[in-house]
């Protein structure tokens, strides 16, 4: 086997409290791929910069191959002080690096060179920070979410670039679909220790499940042996003979083994508060379009969003995906075509920039309004202390400015405010940014379960593909395309992103949820009984919403079956009937507010 390039051991690092790195490490060989996975908040970072050098740990040696050409990608990369983009990835070359690859790589990566670092958003000096990594093709290289702002494009070259490379990979991601396609290996870090699997990470679920298993069984022992302890304790040492010190002492080890054993009881959890239901028309588009300047961001889309749907919008950066979902949320109006919003909607939004969240403000103040120290969750009041230990933040840092925490704990932050507040309408503007494996899984667990509809924009095919229900993909020139299922069935049907005749040939196909115009009703004027209907069907729909209510709580007797099935039967056709007649209604006034809106706007 080849000696390693790099080699960690016995890494240990106290950052205030409790040790965040304690005996972890790793090595990695040439050409080897490894990814670092753990918890945010565990280290991994920490970890990576260590390997790269920009971090001296409290203990432990780092051993680096000499000669070895080490580049190091960051989650945040500081482009102050280049003139240009170019003169970045320049000063990134080495001595006999080449600067001819480092231009073609911004050119691939969809920059001129001639950029200024100081006005180039996050997306851009993620592209210029990799092209500098790449640009001398190093022995070794460290990569700490190299996909966070990057577009679905992007990432799709930056993954067959990094498959093509002979470096050696050490990569921080939350983006499964890259860690399946690229790692040979995976290092664990847990509770500030690491463990190894020399297999990708398709087989990694499934070994750490066998690990914290065999933790339990472990932990289970343990716990007998200490009750045998206690029980020597309490009753085989009398007041007439001297204690034996010695097995005293192995007690208090025994006690601390099972605390350092026992993973966080305090562990995330995601809950949605889901207000009344909506309406089962969500929003219905009519040949919507939007401009800016001279170019169409969405031009001639017709879409309808019906309740529990969980739509994804995908796109290139600059797509509009952020403008279409602003204009099904009503946020924005079309410049021409038509978007109805359905009945008792209640959204939630989750904003890809953060905005809402106010650097100078500290953790609890965030969660309360600065009012006090009790969270408004849903229809009930939670200690904020207890309700930020569910998003994993621990008590001290109640009193910590949301401008120095993580962005994986910005990201809990964010998800903390917004699932507090009730909602059947979920509004997702790239919700896995910074997000760790296990808050994603959970993320996309408690959307599965949430009966609302939710809108989605996300750059994360695998994310997509466990929680869209359909795909509406930005073709190229204003044009979007819907596709039944997720991101890999919208690949299977032939669509992808930025147009081309692939895309133009899947426009021509039917979608189930396009909406026909009705041009034959338009041409017509309301009629008496229309009228009537519009003014008539919102309080109709209300006595039919309150039946229901009614009968879910008559079928929510638990007993009602065994002691009257007859009445149980009926109850349950009467709320099967009433619910597709309110449905009916919806549909009726849907179609003629509608109708009223066009002809008052002609």
């Amino acid at each position: 086997m080849a000696p390693p390039l790099l080699l960690l051991q016995d890494i240990t690092l106290t950052l205030g409290g409790a040790p965040l790195l304690d005996g972890a490490g790793f090595g990695v060989s040439p050409g080897e791929r490894v990814c670092l996975v753990g918890r945010n908040g565990s280290g991994k970072s920490t970890l990576l910069r260590i390997a790269a050098g920009d971090l001296v740990p409290d203990g432990g040696t780092r051993f680096l191959q000499p000669g070895t050409v080490v580049r190091y990608l960051p989650q945040e990369p500081d482009l102050s002080g280049f003139a240009s983009t170019l003169d970045y990835v320049h000063a990134g070359l080495g001595p006999d690096g080449d600067e001819h690859r480092g231009a073609a790589l911004l050119h691939e990566l969809g920059l001129s060179g001639t950029e200024d670092p100081r006005r180039l958003s996050g997306g851009e000096a993620r592209r210029a920070a990799i092209a500098r990594a790449l640009a001398p093709s190093p022995d070794l290289l460290l990569l700490d979410e190299p996909t966070n702002h990057l577009d679905m494009p992007a990432i799709e070259w930056l993954e067959r670039e990094l498959s093509s490379l002979r470096s050696a990979i050490v990569m921080i991601s939350h983006d499964r679909r890259l860690l399946q396609t690229l790692s040979r290996a995976v290092v664990w870090l847990d509770r500030g220790r690491t463990r190894r699997l020399d297999q990708g990470f398709e087989r990694f679920e499934a070994w750490r499940e066998e690990v914290l298993e065999q933790e339990e069984r472990d932990a289970h022992k343990l716990d007998r042996q200490i009750a045998r302890e206690e029980d020597w304790m309490r009753y085989g040492v009398t007041a007439r003979r001297k204690r034996n010190v010695r097995r005293v002492a192995d007690l208090a080890d025994l006690r601390r083994q099972r605390r350092e054993a026992v993973r966080n009881p305090d562990g995330l959890r995601l809950e949605a508060r889901e207000a009344g239901t909506s309406g089962k028309l969500v929003a219905v588009a009519e040949g919507i379009g939007r401009r800016f300047g001279d170019r169409d961001v969405v031009r001639g889309l017709d879409l309808r969003v019906l309740r529990g749907d969980r739509l994804g919008i995908v796109g290139a950066n600059g797509a509009g995906k952020t403008t279409l979902l602003r204009l099904l949320t009503g946020q924005d109006a079309p410049d021409s075509g038509r978007i109805q919003l359905g009945a008792s909607l209640e959204p939630v939004t989750l904003d890809q920039q953060r905005r809402a969240l106010d650097p100078t403000r500290t953790l609890a103040d965030t969660l309360t309004g600065g009012g006090g120290d009790t969270v408004q969750v849903g229809q009930e009041k939670r200690h904020v202390i207890g309700y930020m230990k569910d998003f994993l933040f621990r008590p001290e840092q109640a009193r910590t400015p949301v401008g120095v925490l993580s962005g994986g704990e910005r990201g809990r932050l964010m998800l903390a405010c917004a699932l507090a507040r009730p909602s059947n309408l979920l509004v997702l503007d790239e919700p896995t940014n910074d997000l760790d494996l296990e808050t994603l899984d959970l993320l996309q667990e408690m959307l599965s379960a949430y009966e609302g509809t939710v809108l989605l924009v996300s750059h994360d095919r695998d994310f997509l593909d466990r929680v869209a229900t359909s795909v509406v993909a930005a073709a190229g020139d204003g044009r979007w395309v819907e596709y039944a299922g997720g991101y890999s069935d919208m690949v299977s049907q032939g669509g992808h992103l930025g147009g081309g005749a692939a895309a133009a040939k899947a426009d021509t196909r039917p979608s189930a949820a396009t909406v026909q115009r009705p041009e034959k009703q338009a041409a017509r004027k309301l009629s008496f009984k229309d009228k009537h209907a519009l003014e008539q069907l919102p309080a109709q729909m209300a006595g039919r919403e309150k039946e229901i209510a009614r009968l879910r709580g008559v079928l929510a007797d638990a007993d009602l079956y065994r002691r009257d099935a007859g009445g149980f039967a009926k109850a349950t056709a009467a709320l099967e009937a009433a619910e597709a007649a309110l449905a009916a209604d919806e549909e009726r006034w849907l179609e003629l507010e509608m109708l009223r809106e066009a002809l008052e706007g002609g």
